[in-house]
């Protein structure tokens, strides 16, 4: 038996181990369980085996063994495409969708999992070979730690404070505060709102809050955690009963319009706060501006 199948099927389990941490089915119900889980876990496999099998590879300079991880970037590119086409088709049966830039940092993260996987595997395969289990079991766990710190992310709640708004009508336009919303004209659906509706205000912390949070994708992945968490009340053909985003033009900050079926501030301020920062949203205009003057 070859010195190298014990390092290899532990750092192919640590690997594992590893995708298993990462993956969680939440309030958002993705992936889905059981079918959604089976096949995430199924590529951790094959990535942390071909981690793992990299690292006797490059002991014994079998150097065209390593041409499989250039194989494995571009197959979880493909993984990455797959989340987002499945994503984008099931998006167009929502009554609150996802939208573009939700999904792809979602396609996005489902790779880049996978390639901790691999490092997981790897890390934890050449440990074993250079000292023993016990300390390769030390630096898997460490691995798993630093794999569910970078899965994390930013919050909401990181840049903005949220405070709740009683909705108003000024004549046929509904407000929340200062901020208009839409135009509703029928006096029965503003009896809807104002008994079914939630507003909301979130105040950016600083110019780079502000920037983020006025781009259209991060509005729209804050309607769909609302939605999904608390329901919907709605149904398709009622334009009027859309929860929307809108901005003020001043200060920048963004009034929240919700139609829960269940009507929870508290609650409904939390999952607007655990809601992520898209990544394709964040801007940093005032680091720019300081790299510019540091550049002149």
């Amino acid at each position: 038996m070859s010195e190298y199948v014990y390092p290899v099927l532990f750092g192919i389990a640590a690997g594992v181990i590893s995708r298993i941490v990462m993956l969680r089915t939440d309030y958002r119900q993705y992936p889905t369980y059981l079918h959604g889980k089976i096949i995430h876990i199924a590529l951790g496999f094959i990535a942390s085996a071909l981690g793992a099998i990299a690292v006797p590879a490059l002991i014994e300079e079998e150097i065209t063994a390593i041409t499989f991880l250039t194989l494995a970037a571009s197959q979880f590119r493909e993984v990455r495409n797959m989340e987002r086409n499945t994503l984008a088709q099931l998006d167009e049966f929502e009554l609150v969708p996802r939208g573009n830039t939700y999904i792809e940092g979602i396609a996005v993260a489902f790779e880049s999992r996978n390639y901790l996987v691999i490092f997981t595997a790897m890390t934890t395969t050449i440990i074993y070979v250079i000292f023993n289990i016990w300390i390769a079991a030390i630096v898997a766990i460490i691995c798993m730690i630093v794999s569910k710190i970078l899965m994390g992310g930013g919050k909401i709640s990181d840049i903005v404070d949220i405070e709740h708004v009683e909705l108003t009508f000024k004549d046929e336009g509904l407000y929340i505060d200062n901020i208009y919303i839409m135009n509703i004209g029928l006096p029965e659906r503003q009896k809807e709102i104002l008994k079914y509706g939630m507003g909301f205000i979130l105040k950016p912390k600083n110019f780079d809050s502000r920037s983020t949070i006025a781009n259209l994708g991060q509005r729209q992945a804050i309607l769909h955690d609302v939605s999904t968490a608390l329901g919907v009340y709605r149904d398709s053909g009622t334009p009027a009963l859309v929860p929307l985003a809108k901005r003020d033009l001043d200060d920048g900050r963004v009034g929240i319009f919700v139609l829960p079926q269940k009507k929870e501030i508290n609650k409904a301020i939390e999952i607007i706060g655990k809601t992520p920062t898209l990544e394709n949203a964040i801007r940093m205009p005032t680091k720019r501006k300081k790299n510019e003057e540091g550049v002149s």
